[in-house]
């Protein structure tokens, strides 16, 4: 393997591109170790802002429960939420093939503004380029966000103590699954559909109940959940140990992982969060949750076992134990 070459799993937000972020881009760019979170904090006068960016490149642009607009706003809106922090701007750069239907960009954009309209979030600026014909993929698009933080609670991947509860939000793997599905032409006799949601309401719900017991928030998008858990474990400098019979994953979701020989626990999600909570905070979290029409399959996975090195141990329901680790390649491409 050519060592100097990009390769998809670069873009897999698992090991390979955590290598390319540490060794080359953030070293470049900023000369600063790179924070981890999904958001930049940012002084300014008068409070703290919350300022994040993304791309998106998912294949197929339209899928089931969704399309490429939605997604784009939903995943700005979270990254900030993720932080704490109430969206307000964002703004939008289009990248389009010669060819592109304007019909179903007209789709995509309506899709983006009903989306942004949902979540309380202005799209204030943007651009638009066109590219020769074969030289993308139809559309990609870019965003930035920038949101305020209202409270003084610290919030981050490097927050987590131990003891802390760890919750998942909802089952997981359902956006990978339905992309999948979608791009290959799967025949399913199950209604599989993306679950790519705002969360930045149910963040507030949260905080306004449990305040400075929230200790981390983050959605588990590329590389799932258990990357997403890897790099809190990291972060944080502690041990996890989570319970394979708590993870609430959809039996469909289940049955097509196990044609395709994927693991639910590294399979895309859009619209759920982790989140660490102490550990007397856990129920009471858990039920603001459930509350909720985003988190109604809440579940405690896991817990904080102490301080360590990052390990993540899992119980399985055969009652053996594993390790679990940062997605190495790059399981499911260009699923967001």
């Amino acid at each position: 393997m050519n060592n100097d070459l990009i390769l998809l799993g670069h873009g897999s937000g698992g090991r390979l591109s955590h290598q390319l972020l540490d060794e080359l881009i953030v070293p470049t760019l900023s000369g600063d170790a790179a924070g981890g979170d999904d958001a930049a904090l940012l002084d300014c006068t008068g409070g703290r802002l919350a300022y994040t960016t993304d791309s998106y490149v998912v294949d197929p642009v339209f899928f089931p429960g969704g399309n490429i607009g939605d997604l784009a706003v939903n995943g700005t809106v979270n990254d900030l939420a993720m932080m704490g922090a109430r969206p307000l701007w964002m703004s939008v750069g289009l990248i389009l093939e010669e060819g592109f239907s304007k019909k179903e960009l007209g789709e995509i954009l309506a899709s983006m503004r009903q989306a942004a309209d949902l979540a309380g979030i202005r799209i204030v600026t943007g651009d638009t380029k066109v590219v020769p014909r074969g030289k993308a993929d139809r559309i990609f698009i870019n965003t930035s966000g920038i949101g305020i933080i209202e409270h003084q609670f610290s919030i981050g991947g490097a927050k987590a103590r131990a003891g802390d509860s760890i919750i998942v939000s909802g089952t997981i793997g359902d956006h990978g699954i339905a992309i999948m599905a979608s791009r290959e032409g799967l025949e399913l006799d199950t209604d599989i559909k993306t679950d790519c949601a705002a969360l930045n309401g149910l963040v507030q719900e949260l905080l306004t109940a449990c305040g400075s017991s929230v200790h981390v928030l983050r959605d588990p998008t590329r590389g799932g959940v258990a990357t997403t858990l890897k790099e809190i474990a990291l972060q944080s400098a502690i041990d996890l140990l989570l319970q394979e019979s708590a993870l609430p994953v959809k039996s469909s979701v289940k049955g097509v992982c196990a044609i395709l020989g994927l693991d639910p626990l590294y399979v895309a999600n859009e619209g759920k969060l982790l989140l660490f909570v102490a550990p007397e905070a856990g129920q009471q979290a858990l039920a603001i949750l459930k509350r909720h029409p985003l988190g109604h399959d809440a579940a405690i996975i896991g817990t904080v076992t102490g301080n360590g090195s990052g390990r993540i141990r899992l119980e399985t329901v055969s009652g053996g134990t594993r390790n679990v680790e940062m997605l190495s390649g790059e399981q499911l491409p260009r699923i967001c």
